[in-house]
């Protein structure tokens, strides 16, 4: 096999964008064979701006069925990721998987599952973690280079989103439709990087606004608390209402800490332990010495065309992926926590009880808005 005919289900905001970059040669080990979507205007869309080679179909499953595919790009509403997914490992297919895995961890497990019985390539559109800033805090961290970890704090609000986006949709913003709110639609990608370079927290206590902002039913406002296994602690901050917004990470450990803001990362590194320092100064207001030192990176970001890249070479010649599909479930573990929290109004500790968290989903589904939405597709430049 020299090149992978992909078929991607769902083109949206994402499928299009994605199906563009391969037809434009970005992706030079990746054949579009076939794309999926059940909107009868982005079936146009597909016929007047997609080759006429490829195929197009109304729904995933007769995709996945076609024999015209070595793997699928699912790209739909979030209930829909394990379906899918499964389907697509039964059918001998690789599968690639939008953000987030699944709404619920229990349907991501079976998916998970699913994967290793299959024997198949599963990754997922993880692209946050194709960034050169991101690469080099999990780098630093787990090189051990900021020692053991203190505290993390990430304040991401420069999600900002009008209410014509929520009301471009059906299924957006719902409990039903979509799931979740910002912290199922836009921080799948923090919540991920958090995990990848902090580890998961042992406890989380959240505080989830629903429809603060917006005319939704779903959460745009959130602040969370968190604790790790060793005593850190850290705040996760995000909303889709606050315009300027702000996207500050920081990490600090016992040897220092890193600022990652405004396309810049900063690394303050302490010449001592911070923990032997206090415990042995003789001074009561004399802080460790340190200094700042440049980090280096290699400045590359290449962002979906980079997860489809490394989808290819590993179906190939088994180079690494950039995130693999069973990873999902770590950040999609922090989200489901978030929200239990707030509904319950209480601190949760991890592993998380799935069943609950299912019931409680389950019980605002059942009340969840019926919308009439638009069938508007957004660009995405610049969403990154």
């Amino acid at each position: 096999m020299e090149k992978v005919r992909l078929g991607i289900i769902g083109v949206g905001n994402m499928g299009s964008a994605d199906a563009q970059n391969i037809l434009s040669g970005k992706t030079p080990e990746l054949q579009l064979t076939a794309v999926a979507d059940r909107r009868e205007s982005r079936r146009a869309w597909a016929k007047e701006n997609l080759s006429p080679e490829v195929q197009i179909f109304t729904e995933g499953s007769q995709l996945i069925t076609s024999g015209l595919c070595d793997a699928v790009l699912i790209s739909v509403p979030h209930y829909q990721h394990p379906v899918l997914a499964q389907e697509a490992f039964a059918q001998g297919l690789h599968v690639l998987c939008e953000k987030p895995a699944g709404v619920y961890t229990k349907a991501v497990r079976e998916m998970n599952a699913a994967a290793d019985k299959s024997g198949k390539v599963f990754a997922m559109m993880f692209n946050q973690r194709t960034n050169c800033l991101y690469r080099a805090m999990h780098r630093l961290v787990h090189e051990g280079q900021l020692g053991e970890l203190k505290r993390v704090n990430w304040i991401i609000t420069d999600w900002y989103r009008t209410q014509i986006y929520y009301d471009s949709g059906d299924w957006r913003a719902t409990w039903d439709g979509e799931g979740g709110g910002v912290l199922l639609n836009q921080c799948p990608h923090q919540l991920d990087l958090l995990q990848w370079i902090c580890g998961l927290p042992q406890t989380v206590r959240a505080f989830c606004h629903e429809g603060k902002w917006h005319d939704i039913e779903v959460e745009d406002d959130v602040t969370a608390y968190m604790e790790w296994a060793n005593g850190a602690t850290g705040v996760f901050v995000t909303t889709t209402g606050d315009a300027p917004g702000t996207n500050r990470f920081e990490v600090t450990g016992t040897l220092g800490k890193l600022v990652c803001e405004d396309g810049q990362l900063r690394f303050w590194r302490l010449k001592q332990d911070e923990r032997e320092f206090c415990r042995t100064s003789q001074e009561g207001f004399q802080k460790p010495e340190m200094e700042e030192v440049p980090v280096e990176m290699d400045g590359e970001n290449p962002q979906h065309v980079g997860v489809l890249n490394a989808f290819a070479a590993n179906i190939l010649r088994g180079e690494p992926l950039v995130a693999d599909g069973r990873e999902g479930i770590r950040g999609l573990t922090l989200s489901n926590a978030m929200h239990l929290s707030g509904w319950l109004d209480q601190a949760i500790e991890l592993p998380l009880d799935e069943d609950r968290f299912l019931q409680e989903l389950n019980r605002r589904r059942e009340h969840s808005r019926k919308k009439e939405g638009g069938d508007i597709t957004f660009s995405t430049e610049g969403t990154y």
